[in-house]
């Protein structure tokens, strides 16, 4: 008896120890993370605000959205997966993002700026912390600072299951009203995800131009809620609902309104129509139109959400929307129409997530729009390593397999 008595005290002694060990771990890295933290969020001040006396300045409605009134074309960047760790192993590759975005916005002096999801990665051996609420400060610091309006959807990433801060809280920091220049909404309570909104595009009659649509495609489900099976969620039917009020509402309006819509998570059409595509020997079908980009990712190439969902009908049956961009796959940059509606990824920034990604340079970027006057738009994907992007801080090297 004593023996064993003994032998649980031992036990119990080992434990207690490990568990102080995890403590003093947790502690000192946390200091760590912070003082990495301040020393990035110091360097946001070594950049300017963008200087654009011509640029449109949006305001808020009658309903709390925002409203950008012009009679000229509105410029819109695009950017997708930054990707800042916000953690001690990611320091210096958060700075390489954090630069990229400002050298590029800074330089095309748009209107608006979009991210469609996973500014934050704070994959724990990749980034050293589960603190997510670091990045999205950091972004939005750094965002602040340029001064140019800007919106987000949220990605997988930005609020993993193991992250410190839901995606509430996340939401709650980008729709903090001391932010001047963020457009971000968390949205209707009564409607699935954080970040469902709209801004709006009318011309000086007060006709609607353009909506544009953000949507939280969501993150991981049927159980894989680590994300390592590439079990990706859908848009859910009340947020297609959602989608078609706002249509319907601008439609009564002005008829023609034209929209477009941004999400992280590529929809399941996005895979059909590039399967067909495929299927096709790589040649244009009925439905589906190569336009322009490639794919860089492995098979099965696009990782869209693994079930059906009612939105891309919804989109036909109302006849508004244009193009959908996405982020979510960093080495594709493929558009194709189909029936009618392009599907685009954008250009990525990331540097972190996938490995070796920082030292190529094909795939980083941004995506620029161009909204017409009436309602048309363009765009052209600008690699991110051009002369016409200088840089505060000297930009790595990296190679390039598509010269």
């Amino acid at each position: 008896m004593k023996e064993k008595n003994k032998n649980k005290n031992i036990f119990k002694k080992v434990l207690l120890g490990f568990a102080i060990a995890v403590v003093c771990i947790a502690a000192i890295t946390a200091v760590v993370n912070t003082v990495f933290y301040n020393v990035n969020l110091n360097r946001v001040e070594e950049y300017s605000a963008v200087v654009n006396p011509d640029a449109v300045k949006p305001v808020l409605d009658e309903n709390g959205e925002y409203v950008f009134t012009t009679d000229r074309e509105l410029k819109i960047v695009t950017l997708t997966d930054v990707h800042i760790g916000g953690g001690w192993m990611s320091f210096k590759k958060d700075q390489m993002a954090m630069n990229a975005v400002a050298s590029m916005v800074t330089a095309e002096k748009p209107d608006l700026v979009v991210i469609t999801g996973d500014i934050a990665y704070p994959v724990p051996f990749q980034a050293g912390t589960f603190n997510n609420k670091l990045s999205a400060k950091l972004f939005i610091a750094l965002m602040e600072r340029l001064e140019v309006p800007y919106t987000v959807t949220f990605g997988n990433h930005d609020t993993e299951s193991y992250s410190y801060f839901s995606r509430e809280k996340i939401g709650k920091l980008y729709s903090d009203d001391s932010l001047r220049f963020s457009l971000f909404s968390v949205g209707p309570d009564d409607v699935d995800g954080v970040g469902n909104h709209v801004t709006h595009v009318k011309n000086s009659k007060g006709e609607f131009v353009q909506e544009l649509v953000f949507i939280d495609s969501h993150s991981y489900t049927d159980g894989d809620i680590f994300g390592i099976f590439w079990k990706y969620d859908n848009v859910h039917q009340n947020q297609v609902d959602w989608y078609e009020q706002k249509i319907k509402s601008a439609q009564a309006v002005s008829p023609e309104v034209k929209s477009l819509v941004f999400m992280h998570i590529p929809l399941v059409e996005f895979k059909n129509a590039y399967d067909e595509y495929l299927a096709n020997g790589c040649k244009d079908t009925a439905d589906t139109k190569f336009v322009k980009g490639a794919i860089g990712e492995k098979e099965p190439y696009i990782y869209c959400g693994m079930h059906e969902d009612n939105l891309f009908e919804k989109m036909l049956e109302l006849g508004s929307t244009q193009g959908v961009f996405c982020g979510h796959d960093h080495l594709n940059n493929l558009v194709l129409n189909y029936k009618g509606i392009n599907f685009s990824y954008n250009y990525a920034v990331d540097y972190l997530a996938y490995v070796g990604i920082s030292k190529k340079g094909d795939q980083r970027g941004c995506n620029v729009l161009t909204v017409n006057t009436d309602g048309s738009y363009e765009q052209v994907f600008e690699n991110y390593y051009q002369d016409k992007y200088p840089s505060v801080f000297p930009k790595e090297e990296v190679t390039f397999v598509n010269n």
